[in-house]
């Protein structure tokens, strides 16, 4: 008997002060994933508030009402595990890795900064530094700096375009009230997620959990978001220090929860997706070799999103470079793909997913972030069944849509110029 694929068996339990559990068993692995999960991200920040959920983010390490920063880093550490966190512009988590044994250290320490930091004034100070250091790191990487620039223009006046680390004014002005202010205002028991992939069934990881978690404190924020309305077509050039010219470009895209998100997702995949036989890279990459880096993505929020395409090359190549990726963005709002183009295309998109399900850290990374944006976790034969459905014409309507040059936003770097070129 061909067992169903595991993503289909998870597990929630709610605790009594509303904090809920999502559990993923797999019986094969010694190492047990779990972290918090919360519905906060940098789109969250009041404009005063710039880089404070990332800030956060670091702060949480730096100290606890029973613990020291140096106790919180060292507490799995010395046992051969990890603890890290991430924050992105919709979501913020807090997520260990170790050996199963040593479980309820994990929920204890992340339970500990999750609900107990108290941000102390002087690790503030020393945190500033850290993050300006970061700062430097991203601007001296013009693939992430263009990024962020790009973000703004196409979110005017809207916290999800805004740069997620902040601005060196706003960084150096946050005080430890600003801290517990932003925390009041946003973190609320019920957009709150502990998951945990590993070996024990659900009943024993109640049993470990329970000590840290039953008891933790409910918290209510009124945090209301607003959708992104401004949008202004533009393209942008700057002059950078650089020796390579940058072009993003990109399109306002659909939302989380559109029916046209999952069209959209497979019509990415085929144009600039991160296989090697994607549109873009055979060719750009492989047939004219004008790039080493040619890419599309698609990022969907909560009630907007952004289809965009990226590229590096030589100055002298920027003009073919483009003109390439419009035509293959031409082809697919002109063509409809073949029976074996789209069987194809959906075999390799089937691919991906279900490898990206061998991660168990990435796994239980998404079993949160599921249960908080959709409340359940689709199994992959329902994301299969799904992606099966799609038809030529909905993947060619989608880029007919999105795609248009009436509704581009493009950000280029240039190198400065140098002498007479």
């Amino acid at each position: 008997m061909i067992a169903e694929p595991r993503f289909t068996d998870y597990q929630i339990h709610e605790f009594a002060n509303g904090l809920r559990l999502v559990h993923k068993q797999v019986p094969s692995t010694k190492i047990v994933h779990c972290g918090f999960i919360l519905d906060v991200g940098s789109r969250d920040e009041a404009p005063h508030q710039q880089g404070i959920a990332h800030f956060w983010e670091h702060m949480a390490f730096k100290g606890t009402e029973k613990r020291k920063a140096f106790h919180i880093i060292n507490r799995l550490e010395i046992l051969g595990g990890e603890i890290n966190a991430y924050t992105t512009k919709e979501k913020i988590a807090f997520h260990a890795s170790l050996l199963a044994d040593h479980f309820p250290k994990a929920v204890d320490l992340l339970a500990d900064i999750m609900f107990f930091s108290t941000f102390p004034k002087k690790e503030i100070e020393k945190e500033k530094g850290v993050i300006m250091e970061e700062m430097a790191m991203y601007l001296d990487s013009p693939d992430d700096a263009i990024q962020d620039e790009f973000d703004e223009l196409m979110f005017p006046n809207h916290s999800i375009g805004k740069n997620i680390l902040g601005t060196e004014a706003s960084v150096q002005s946050f005080q430890q009230a600003d801290f517990q202010q932003f925390y009041r205002e946003n973190v609320d028991t019920s957009r709150l997620i502990f998951s945990v992939v590993g070996p024990f069934d659900l009943a024993t990881v109640i049993k470990k959990a329970a000590p840290f978690l039953e008891n933790a404190p409910v918290l209510q924020a009124s945090r209301t978001r607003t959708a992104p309305v401004d949008f202004y077509p533009k393209v942008e050039t700057v002059r950078k220090p650089i020796t390579q010219a940058h072009l993003l470009m990109g399109w306002r895209a659909f939302p989380l929860h559109h029916p046209g998100r999952l069209p959209l997702f497979l019509l990415n995949n085929i144009l600039g997706g991160p296989a090697l036989n994607s549109r873009l890279n055979l060719s750009i990459r492989e047939k004219y070799g004008l790039v080493y880096a040619v890419e599309s993505s698609y990022s969907p929020f909560l009630d907007t999103g952004t289809l965009s395409v990226y590229l590096g090359t030589e100055q002298k190549n920027l003009e073919k470079a483009t003109r390439l990726v419009w035509k293959e963005i031409d082809r697919l709002k002109e063509n409809l793909l073949t029976t074996t183009q789209l069987h194809n295309a959906k075999e390799q998109i089937k691919g991906q997913l279900a490898m990206a399900e061998e991660s168990n850290l990435n796994l239980m990374l998404m079993l949160g972030k599921s249960i908080l944006d959709q409340g359940r976790v689709e199994s992959l034969p329902e994301i299969f069944s799904a992606i099966d459905a799609l038809t030529p014409s909905q993947l060619r309507d989608v880029a007919n849509e999105i795609l248009q040059p009436s509704t581009l936003v493009q950000l280029t770097y240039l190198p400065e110029k140098q002498g007479r070129s």
